[in-house]
């Protein structure tokens, strides 16, 4: 790979890094008002048609065969499975801790890469590691001690946890498909599989018994999480074609910053001392791990 894609794709990591702090944040203000699987599929089903003008002008969108199903399996466990338990998790969890907590997505990118032989965990990415389980180690630690915690913010907790492993997998996973085929493709049909799925699981909500009872505010929270997301995994798919799974990974540890500074700004949630601790920790953590050799 070239310098200069090595340096694009940083600085596309670093842009979805912001992207899903602020749809964290989009989606905590109006899960309220619409299932979890719902909102998943107005928010895939309005990015795959941001992502189809620019793939029917594109030249190649054949697949192998044999590469369909395992791409549109990787589709819906990245935008289906991995969405629906971080909306599931926001209906109890504030956005902040949700974006902290998500924010271990690098972590088990690196085990996983390293368990599977695509990178090395050296000294550096694995102090790296340790500093990143400790800001997750913190905001859990708050949570534990914290006087009248439902036992539903503890699912939610888990439901993140969950979520961040299954991106964390995918991210690894679909390296062989974007060294073979473009990543506008790609990205089109794996969130058009999850759009299938999507409908599955909303209809179960009662998604298609009637129009969907969103504000008009709520409405706007849909496009902007439909639109950005689109955009975002566009550019997190050039990003891990371009550089390793790690390497982009680790920008979401801005995703924690920008949820805690819109959340606070926007919806009025605090920002307490054990929550800045540990943002400040990860980010130290996935910083020494982005600073260690490829």
């Amino acid at each position: 790979m070239s310098e200069g894609h090595a340096r694009l794709a940083i600085l596309a990591a670093a842009a979805v890094g912001v992207q899903v702090g602020a749809a964290i944040v989009a989606t905590r203000f109006v899960v309220g008002q619409t299932g979890p699987a719902s909102l998943a599929l107005l928010r895939y089903a309005i990015g795959f048609l941001c992502l189809l003008p620019p793939v029917l002008a594109s030249r190649r969108l054949r697949f192998d065969a044999k590469d369909v199903i395992p791409i549109a399996l990787l589709g819906i466990v990245q935008f289906a499975v991995v969405i629906a338990l971080l909306n599931f998790a926001l209906q109890t969890v504030p956005s902040g801790r949700v974006a902290l907590l998500f924010a271990s997505f690098p972590l088990m990118t690196m085990l996983l890469a390293a368990a599977l032989g695509r990178e090395r965990l050296g000294l550096r990415k694995s102090a790296g590691v340790a500093l990143t389980l400790a800001g997750v180690g913190i905001v859990l630690g708050e949570k534990a001690f914290a006087a009248g915690t439902a036992p539903g913010e503890w699912l939610g907790t888990l439901a993140v946890l969950g979520s961040a492993f299954a991106g964390a997998l995918c991210s690894v996973l679909y390296r062989p498909y974007l060294r073979k085929y473009d990543p506008l493709p790609v990205s089109a049909f794996a969130m058009l599989a999850s759009v299938g799925f999507l409908a599955l699981l909303a209809g179960g909500e009662g998604f298609f018994d009637g129009a969907p009872r969103i504000t008009a505010a709520g409405w706007a929270a849909v496009v902007f999480i439909g639109v950005s997301s689109g955009i975002g995994y566009f550019l997190w798919l050039w990003a891990l074609r371009h550089t390793t799974p790690t390497r982009v990974t680790v920008f979401l540890a801005l995703s924690p910053v920008t949820a805690a500074a819109l959340s606070a700004l926007l919806l009025g949630e605090p920002v307490t001392v054990q929550l800045a601790s540990a943002i400040a920790v990860l980010s130290a953590g996935l910083w020494l791990a982005l600073r260690a050799p490829a």
